[in-house]
């Protein structure tokens, strides 16, 4: 018997793993953040799965009873996250109890919501030159923040932020980055990413709280803020530089640029393979 702790991505039913999906289709229990994890997921499940619980209202106490009683019966459980489990997934006080009880585990990644969102706003979130840093981080409330961790500390890099859980505090999180990023920064709000209803806000540090308020985004949504979001200023990447070699392209350019300028000319011979 195992537990499958499953990401389900950030909520389009079709961005999940085949691996993940495969599980799904597979184990006889499922339990499933159901506040974020869409019923789609294991549609057709309904009728031959032995046990299918929603968690969203069960504490941790709770849950571990559903498991413990698949343990006896030697049933696998695929556990259903959002995103990836492992990123604000509260599975570490779930396997630490796993562990307690010698039941084996597996964690099968997910699409995060900050991907699905840089993917919906048709942008690469490391570009040369701009930032080659991502900090994934949440606004400080219930949970305790180490100094080192609070939001001035991290803005101080400058690299690019995904801010979790912080929407309803969107004032006070561009009070803290302006002094590192500027007024001028970009910043971009992404509501219930790729859900039926998404929805999305873009300005700078300077107007992104007014256009939130408009919006009423209240919950579930990213904050994303780096001059990634707008720079067409950057510079190109060495992997497709004709001027820079490695081990898979060795440098022969002038050769190779002759072979695929006869190619253009002539589209009937090959393609060479670069």
């Amino acid at each position: 018997m195992k537990v499958f702790f499953i990401g389900a991505g950030p909520g389009d039913p079709e961005l999940i793993t085949v691996k993940g999906q495969r599980l799904i289709s597979a184990c006889p229990v499922l339990l499933y953040a159901g506040s974020l994890v869409p019923t789609e997921i294991f549609a057709g499940r309904q009728g031959d799965a032995l046990r299918i619980v929603d968690t969203a209202s069960l504490d941790l106490d709770e849950i571990m009873a559903h498991i413990s009683w698949a343990s006896e019966q030697g049933h696998d459980v695929a556990r259903i996250h959002s995103g990836d489990p492992s990123v604000y997934g509260a599975i570490g006080e779930q396997i630490r109890r796993l562990q307690t009880l010698n039941i084996d585990y597996e964690i099968i990644p997910g699409v995060t919501a900050t991907s699905a969102s840089a993917a919906w706003l048709g942008r690469e979130l490391t570009l040369s030159g701009v930032s080659q840093t991502i900090i994934h981080t949440r606004y400080e409330g219930k949970t305790p923040f180490p100094e080192r961790e609070r939001l001035p500390a991290l803005a101080a890099s400058g690299a690019t932020l995904a801010i979790h859980l912080g929407v309803t505090r969107i004032h006070k999180i561009v009070e803290e980055l302006i002094p590192h990023y500027g007024a001028d920064c970009p910043v971009a709000v992404c509501y219930r990413t790729s859900w039926p209803d998404q929805d999305k806000v873009v300005g700078t540090l300077n107007d992104i709280v007014a256009k939130v308020r408009d919006k009423k985004f209240t919950r579930t949504s990213l904050i994303l803020v780096g001059w990634v979001l707008a720079s067409e200023d950057f510079s190109d990447s060495y992997l497709y530089d004709h001027d820079k070699a490695h081990v898979y392209r060795p440098k022969v350019k002038s050769a190779r640029l002759r072979d695929v300028n006869s190619s253009a000319a002539h589209p009937s011979l090959k393609q060479p393979v670069l």
